[in-house]
């Protein structure tokens, strides 16, 4: 994830990438903030999941710098 993320920043000229995972889903912060997302906020009931469940989400974004 972060070589991909970099990639897309660099040679692409993206300037930013972002990611979205549920909150209940503790594993996903940890990957996320090890690739270099940074946790930008909560969004309540933002998506639904297979279970036919909204649940809250982490909005994690990285940035060029």
């Amino acid at each position: 994830m972060r070589l991909a993320a970099s990639w897309g920043l660099a040679e692409w000229g993206l300037r930013r990438v972002e990611l979205i995972h549920a909150v209940a889903n503790p594993a996903s912060c940890r990957v996320a903030e090890k690739a270099g997302f940074g946790l930008e906020g909560t969004v309540g009931n933002g998506e639904r999941y297979g279970d036919g469940l909204w649940y809250d989400e982490h909005l994690h974004g990285r940035l060029p710098t």
